[in-house]
């Protein structure tokens, strides 16, 4: 088999890695490269391939034509619903003639997507549930599919596994070991261990946090430090704003709870959290829908926003501009470009992290300067991540002890730590350790 490295080996987004079995090849995500559209205006977004091409926002898949290898991809299977997973399928899924499939979740969330864009997916969607299975319909034979319950920062998340000739194939773009989730099953170690004994040929596998020396904390954590905050300050006359990944949806579950026994009404702003939470309202998972008031459209907004101003303390706001994205609800908030004014000890919580790139780290700094002359109180970093630290990989190359490791979701730098790891674990580089950046392939 071969394996090319598409995207998101050379850098943190546009993820997308192909595995080519001779006569049939299967793709893994199709992601966005965020960092390529935050920060640009509406107008100069083009929804189309061709201007996402030209941001710089889609990975390179115009390399399998090159090599020979579109007509030959069966399906594009999807790890998840982040945009760096699957934000670039509504752009390029066109191309190929191939189902994409992956859990409810993940498609209620790309059908969305396409639709916000007025995009057409003429591919046929398949969802499976987690811990499912299905059978992609190769050119002569058949491969079954598996999509093994994994926990992350957002809901039906999933390695997946792919049964070849060869061994099975494992893509693990993103996940987390978390053993206690607040919401949803924790991973499925049983099956991953089945396989193991089944023979794992290869892992590719998230080397995001592969450097820090840590296993990632669980989610309840988080709920623990977001109660701290809410339980633990002074907030009985203040406005409380909470931000936080549109995405996480066991996060908004947390926050809706302690709204609610803060005895305020919670309410919801802003584009993207209205898409993953309808996404998650749709396949009945967001049990806090009956809780919270939603809005995205402007005379909406500002409507609200100006009742939320004549009596703060009666509500508890949820708003997008986790990482000062230009044109969010809260870099509006600030630059009084909406109705809702801050006062000085008003909470803003951020419960996120700032994703460490340059343009991300540039826009949190400038809104924080704007929100510190309000005099807030700012709560930063009240968040745990959802990608496994260094002890968590080393845990996983355990549990599976795949044939060979492929470290992926990141630049040199990052998929470096995670090969070192491998080294010390027994394996060698370039034989069974593989290093690799965009437009790179490995024979196995």
């Amino acid at each position: 088999m071969k394996i090319h490295a598409i995207g998101g080996y050379s850098e943190v987004g546009k993820n997308m890695t192909a595995l080519d079995l001779g006569e049939d090849v299967i793709v893994f995500d199709s992601g966005l490269f965020l960092p390529a559209i935050v920060g640009v205006s509406e107008k100069e977004k083009i929804p189309t391939e061709k201007g996402m091409r030209n941001l710089g926002a889609l990975p390179d898949d115009l390399y399998l034509e090159k090599k020979g290898l579109r007509d030959k991809v069966r399906a594009l299977l999807i790890s998840h619903a982040h945009l760096d997973h699957v934000g670039g399928l509504q752009y390029n899924a066109y191309r190929y003639k191939a189902e994409i499939i992956g859990t409810p979740f993940t498609m209620e969330v790309l059908k969305i997507l396409a639709a916000d864009s007025n995009l057409q997916m003429r591919n046929r969607i398949v969802k499976v549930e987690p811990n499912g299975s299905y059978m992609i319909r190769g050119r002569n034979r058949s491969y079954k599919v598996e999509f093994i319950n994994m926990t992350h920062s957002t809901i039906q998340s999933a390695i997946i596994a792919v049964h070849t000739p060869e061994g099975i194939v494992l893509y693990a773009n993103d996940y987390k070991l978390d053993n206690s989730p607040v919401f949803g099953d924790p991973p499925n170690y049983r099956r991953l261990k089945e396989l193991s004994k089944i023979g794992v040929k290869a892992l590719i596998v998230d080397c995001l946090y592969a450097q820090d020396d840590r296993k990632t904390p669980s989610e309840k954590i988080a709920r623990g430090l977001l109660e701290d905050v809410f339980f633990g300050t002074d907030n009985r006359n203040s406005g409380i704003i909470v931000t936080t990944f549109s995405s996480h949806i066991a996060r908004l579950k947390s926050i809706t709870e302690f709204g609610k026994r803060l005895g305020r009404e919670v309410v919801f702003f802003g584009r993207s959290l209205n898409k993953y939470v309808s996404a998650a309202k749709n396949v009945g998972k967001a049990p806090f829908m009956k809780d919270i008031q939603m809005f995205t459209y402007r005379n909406q907004l500002h409507k609200v926003m100006k009742k939320i101003n004549n009596d703060k303390k009666k509500y508890l706001v949820v708003c997008t501009g986790h990482q000062g994205e230009p044109g969010s609800i809260l870099d509006r908030i600030s630059r009084k470009q909406v109705p809702l004014t801050l006062h000085e000890e008003d909470h803003i919580i951020f419960s996120s992290k700032t994703i460490p790139t340059p343009i991300n780290e540039l826009n949190r700094e400038q809104l924080e300067r704007r929100l510190k002359k309000y005099k807030v109180r700012i709560f930063d970093n009240v968040h745990v991540s959802g990608h496994g630290g260094r002890e968590d990989l080393r845990d996983l190359i355990k549990l599976t002890n795949p044939e060979h490791v492929i470290p992926s979701h990141g630049d040199l730098k990052k998929t470096s730590a995670g090969a070192k790891l491998a080294e010390e674990m027994g394996y060698k580089l370039n034989k069974n350790v593989h290093l690799v950046q965009n437009g790179q392939v490995i024979n196995i």
